[in-house]
């Protein structure tokens, strides 16, 4: 029997076999990465430098920018880094980081999701409030208090995992180091400590997830009320971002980890993850500068500064 102390490093799941479909992989991922990397970076650099953009919903927009790079930037670079070097390792200290970021990153941009999906139904559904509860102060407290919220909970988790014995090897079956993969090495009956802090995440999981089905119920209702069809376009423009952006996020994580045993399968488990952990980071900004006007006037007032710059 050996535990967490005897491992030195882990086995990561492998996507190909042969050397050409490993290189194909590092190339795709790659490209992908980069996408996600130009497209949060330019949010991040076309809010934090035009004025008209320091709002609300622009800095809840900032802030999901930077955790999507964080999230991202935690499990591409050492995939790729295997494929290139035809390798699966992952020290046992880099796998608990990995553990550790991947779920703050993914915490906090799950609550703050929520603060976002309350942001729009009080800009909605409360319009002549807004400024009283959402002023800079309490935007700044909700951001905070998403990032604090994953990061706490994230220590607890990656603790509490790490400090279980492990007995059934260090293979673990996906191509990042993830809670459910690492609690099948752990030992029989040892894991069920970190089967209740999970269930309670989970609890804490479905009433974000009502709290956000509520809200947007609230703010389509107060849409379809509204007169005039521009109006109602402009407030749908500045929703279905954010709802396309939860419906793909929610849905591909609860499809990961509450699916059916009958179903499951390593290349199934592989293919979900990468939609939750890489795809949907670099769609993100694509998802959100599509219908966003004022997004894309702040992009280009930005390429144009740069050129006469240069000129």
């Amino acid at each position: 029997m050996s535990n967490g102390s005897s491992i030195t490093h882990f086995l990561l799941l492998a996507f190909a076999d042969t050397r050409e479909l490993q290189l194909l992989h590092f190339w795709l991922f790659l490209g992908i990465y980069l996408a996600a990397l130009l497209g949060n970076g330019l949010i991040i650099t076309a809010i934090a430098c035009d004025h008209r953009l320091h709002t609300p919903m622009y800095f809840f927009l900032l802030n999901l920018s930077l955790l999507d790079l964080g999230s991202i930037s935690t499990t591409v670079p050492k995939a790729m880094a295997n494929s290139l070097w035809d390798t699966r390792d992952i020290s046992y200290a880099g796998c608990a980081a990995q553990v550790f970021f991947v779920f703050f990153l993914f915490g906090a941009e799950y609550f703050l999701l929520t603060v976002m999906a309350y942001d729009r139904y009080v800009a909605i559904c409360q319009p002549l409030h807004y400024g009283t509860l959402l002023g800079s102060r309490a935007c700044v407290h909700m951001a905070a208090a998403a990032w604090a919220s994953g990061f706490l909970t994230s220590l607890l988790h990656t603790a509490n995992t790490f400090s279980l014995p492990l007995c059934h090897g260090n293979a673990v079956d996906q191509f990042f180091c993830e809670i459910p993969q690492i609690l099948k090495l752990s030992c029989s009956h040892s894991y069920l400590r970190e089967v209740g802090l999970v269930t309670f995440s989970a609890f804490v999981f479905l009433g974000c997830f009502f709290f956000i089905v509520l809200s947007y119920v609230q703010i389509f209702r107060a849409v379809l009320r509204i007169p005039s069809e521009q109006g109602r376009h402009k407030a749908f423009s500045t929703c279905l971002p954010h709802l396309a952006v939860v419906s793909l996020f929610v849905s591909t994580i609860m499809f990961a980890h509450l699916k059916p045993p009958s179903v499951s399968s390593p290349s199934l488990d592989l293919v979900v993850a990468v939609l939750y952990t890489v795809v949907s980071q670099a769609l993100n900004p694509l998802i959100y500068s599509m219908r966003n006007k004022e997004l894309k006037d702040a992009l280009l007032k930005l390429f144009e500064d740069k050129l006469l710059q240069r000129q």
